[in-house]
C-alpha cells in the first residue's frame, strides 16, 4: 500500500509538471495570437499635404508592412448637405491626405517612439498620430500577463521537482538493501539502480498518458473555444502529435535526470 502511495505521489508530481508546461504553451499561443490580432488592428496615422504613393511611405521604415490611404469621401458627403458645392470643391482641394501605416509586428513603446521620430523627419509628412497612450497600456498589460505566467510555471516546476526527488529518495531507501548486496558482488552502478530508473520511466509514461488524455478531451470538447472566439482569437489549444511528443519527452527526460541525481548522490555517500 505504501509503495502504491509513493507511485501515486510521483505520478501526480510529474503530471503537474507536464500539465503546467502544456498550460504555459497554450497561454503562449493565445498571447501570440492576441498580439497578432492587436497588430492587425493597430496602425499609425500620418498626414501629408501632397498625395503620396504607398511604396514611398513603406520605404520610410523597415517596420512598416503596408500603407493605405484613408478616404475622406464619407466626411465630404456628410458636409454636402450643409455646404454649397463651391465650398465643397474648395474643401476637396485644401484637405490633406491621411494614410494608415500597418507594422510587421506589434511594437514596443520604444519602437513606436523611434518610428514616430523617423516619420516626423520626413518633409512630406506634416503630422503623425501613433496612439501612444492606448498602445503603451496594452503592451504593458500583455508583458505583465506573460511575466506572471512564467513565474507561476517556474514556481510549480521547482516545487514539484523537489517532490519528485523526495519520492525517488524514498524508493532508494526501500531498495537500499538489495542495492548494497549487488554492490558487494561487484555489480555496476547502472545495474544496481536499474529498478529506480524503471520505476521512474513507468511513472513518467503514466503521467504523460494522463496529461495527453486530459488535453485531448479539452480539445475534443472545445472547452474555452467560445471564450477565445469572443475576443477574436482562434488558436490550437492542443496539437495531438507535437504536443504529445513534447509531453512524453519532458516527462521521461525529467524523471531520468532526477533519478540520475539520486544515483550520483547515493554513490557519493558510499
Amino acid at each position: 500500500m505504501k509503495s502504491v502511495k509513493n507511485h501515486l505521489s510521483l505520478i501526480i508530481a510529474l503530471f503537474t509538471i507536464v500539465f503546467t508546461m502544456q498550460i504555459y504553451i497554450v497561454v503562449e499561443r493565445t498571447v501570440n495570437a492576441y498580439e497578432h490580432n492587436l497588430n492587425e488592428n493597430y496602425s499609425i496615422v500620418v498626414v501629408t499635404e501632397k498625395k503620396m504613393k504607398a511604396d514611398a511611405l513603406v520605404a520610410l521604415s523597415p517596420k512598416i508592412k503596408n500603407a493605405q490611404e484613408i478616404s475622406t469621401k464619407e466626411v465630404i458627403e456628410h458636409l454636402q448637405s450643409q455646404m454649397k458645392q463651391r465650398h465643397i470643391d474648395l474643401l476637396k482641394l485644401s484637405l490633406p491626405h491621411f494614410y494608415s501605416l500597418h507594422l510587421d509586428h506589434f511594437p514596443t513603446p520604444s519602437e513606436v517612439q523611434e518610428l514616430r521620430k523617423r516619420l516626423e523627419k520626413s518633409s512630406a509628412i506634416s503630422r503623425v498620430e501613433d496612439f501612444a497612450q492606448s498602445h503603451d497600456t496594452l503592451y504593458k498589460l500583455l508583458l505583465l500577463f506573460k511575466s506572471v505566467v512564467i513565474i507561476f510555471a517556474l514556481a510549480i516546476f521547482a516545487v514539484t521537482s523537489l517532490l519528485v526527488l523526495k519520492e525517488m529518495r524514498i524508493w532508494q531507501f526501500q531498495h537500499n538493501e538489495r542495492m548494497s548486496i549487488m554492490a558487494m558482488f561487484g555489480a555496476p552502478v547502472w545495474m544496481r539502480s536499474a529498478v529506480l530508473f524503471r520505476l521512474s520511466i513507468v511513472d513518467a509514461l503514466i503521467a504523460s498518458v494522463l496529461a495527453i488524455s486530459t488535453f485531448s478531451y479539452v480539445s475534443y470538447a472545445n472547452i474555452g473555444d467560445e471564450q477565445l472566439r469572443a475576443i477574436g482569437i482562434d488558436v490550437l489549444l492542443f496539437d495531438s502529435f507535437n504536443d504529445s511528443l513534447l509531453i512524453v519527452g519532458v516527462a521521461l527526460c525529467l524523471s531520468v535526470i532526477l533519478a540520475t541525481l539520486i544515483v550520483i548522490g547515493h554513490k557519493e555517500e558510499v
